[in-house]
């Protein structure tokens, strides 16, 4: 059976363990992102800031 994951605009998956379905990967995934709320974007070390808006644009998601 297929796992997914989500790597980062730096290329880290987001969370250690993976995915077993896209349903709790896409759960996650919104979660994660609220967590730059705050600060108001992802601070990327190959892009820079990225603004919350366009996070999604930079994520890659991945099959394992």
């Amino acid at each position: 059976m297929a796992k997914w994951n989500i790597l980062s605009p730096d290329g880290i998956p987001i969370r250690m363990e993976d995915f077993k379905t896209k349903k709790e990967m896409l759960s996650y995934f919104t979660e994660w992102k609220n967590g730059f709320k705050r600060q108001g974007y992802y601070s990327s070390n190959n892009w820079g800031r990225i603004d919350l808006e366009d996070l999604d644009d930079f994520c890659e998601i991945i099959r394992v």
